[in-house]
């Protein structure tokens, strides 16, 4: 289990060593997506609905997939013709839908805080999976495993964050995650992107891109958010390129075997080059492809199971939670 958690709400209020089961729990489901079968039955006989307002390709599919693969049924929600666009509350929208026999709940929303707010109405477990400017715990943590895998640890690098912080969620995310495994976070942007409360979050601001980059073992570059934005907050986007854009050039000053990320959607020629995107350090599909695997163990974790066996071969769950036949428990922690 997270804790004694039913919620994963923000990567904030995490210990730790919350952070580390999580990270462990998702290695091993990530040896279980490159099987012939990807699939496994630990949450077979459980149901996951999947809310999502706002809209969404890499998140959605993802989190769809992983409940695929522990074998939940899957209801997924829009809010084009649903009761919503009816003038429908987010609160009544969920309790009818839990209603229906829902056991874990995944929104996305426009509004921060939207999570929390169902967190503390529903008896489903429910998973932040995007709340306004807030967070994105899911993102934070796929980032921080594609490190972890990569780099073969998290404390001591330094890792630059280059973009659009202030609206955000991916970046506020990494940042509470990286810090508290002990790695060094820079950020860069306009300074009409940074957020006001920057100082509470116990990381370097660097007043340019070269700055932040310099020595650096990740480079995480984010889009700038227009769709968060209430005003035009930089000239234009090519002068953004010119200015903030992760390009070869300014890569050579980071470490020779520096790690590039990017959470998508990515705006070629913007925010990254195109043979950065594409080149040798880049690990942006590797990320894609973790997610799912990390998705898996919040499922699978908020469901009340505990950390499965890293011994687990065929059915990656403890041995406690297995049926006389060998199949897993049904039922999630209440």
């Amino acid at each position: 289990m997270i804790g004694t958690r039913k919620d994963l709400l923000g990567l904030e209020d995490l210990a730790p060593e919350e952070i580390v089961s999580i990270l462990d729990t998702a290695r091993t489901f990530r040896e279980v997506l490159d099987r012939p079968i990807p699939k496994v039955p630990s949450l077979r006989g459980l149901t996951a609905a999947n809310l999502f307002f706002e809209a969404s390709t890499r998140t959605r599919l993802s989190f769809e997939l992983a409940e695929k693969r522990l074998s939940a049924d899957t209801v997924n929600f829009q809010t084009s013709g649903s009761s919503v666009s009816k003038g429908e509350s987010l609160k009544d929208t969920a309790r009818n839908i839990e209603a229906m026999g829902i056991h874990l709940v995944v929104i996305r929303h426009q509004s921060s805080g939207a999570p929390h707010y169902l967190a503390r109405n529903l008896d489903a477990g429910v998973i932040n999976a995007g709340d306004g400017t807030h967070e994105h715990p899911t993102q934070g943590l796929l980032d921080i495993f594609t490190i972890r895998e990569r780099r073969g640890k998290v404390a001591g690098l330094r890792v630059a964050i280059i973009g659009d912080i202030a609206h955000s969620r991916v970046a506020r995310s990494n940042i509470w995650g990286l810090t508290k495994l002990g790695a060094s976070v820079t950020i860069a942007g306009p300074s009409t992107m940074m957020p006001m409360e920057v100082e509470r979050f116990g990381i370097k601001v660097a007043k340019s891109v070269e700055e932040a980059i310099e020595g650096a073992d990740v480079v995480n570059i984010l889009r700038i958010q227009l769709e968060r934005q209430r005003s035009t907050l930089y000239s234009s986007l090519r002068e953004y390129a010119r200015v903030y854009g992760i390009t070869s050039a300014r890569l050579k000053g980071a470490k020779p075997d520096v790690t590039v990320m990017h959470p998508g959607p990515m705006n070629r020629g913007v925010e990254i080059a195109q043979d950065v995107a594409d080149g040798e350090h880049s690990v942006i599909l590797e990320q894609v492809t973790n997610g799912v695997a990390v998705r898996m163990a919040v499922l699978y974790l908020l469901a009340g199971h505990k950390a499965p066996d890293e011994s687990a071969a065929e059915h990656p769950m403890p041995k406690e939670t297995k049926k006389a036949h060998g199949e897993p428990s049904l039922h999630p922690r209440r």
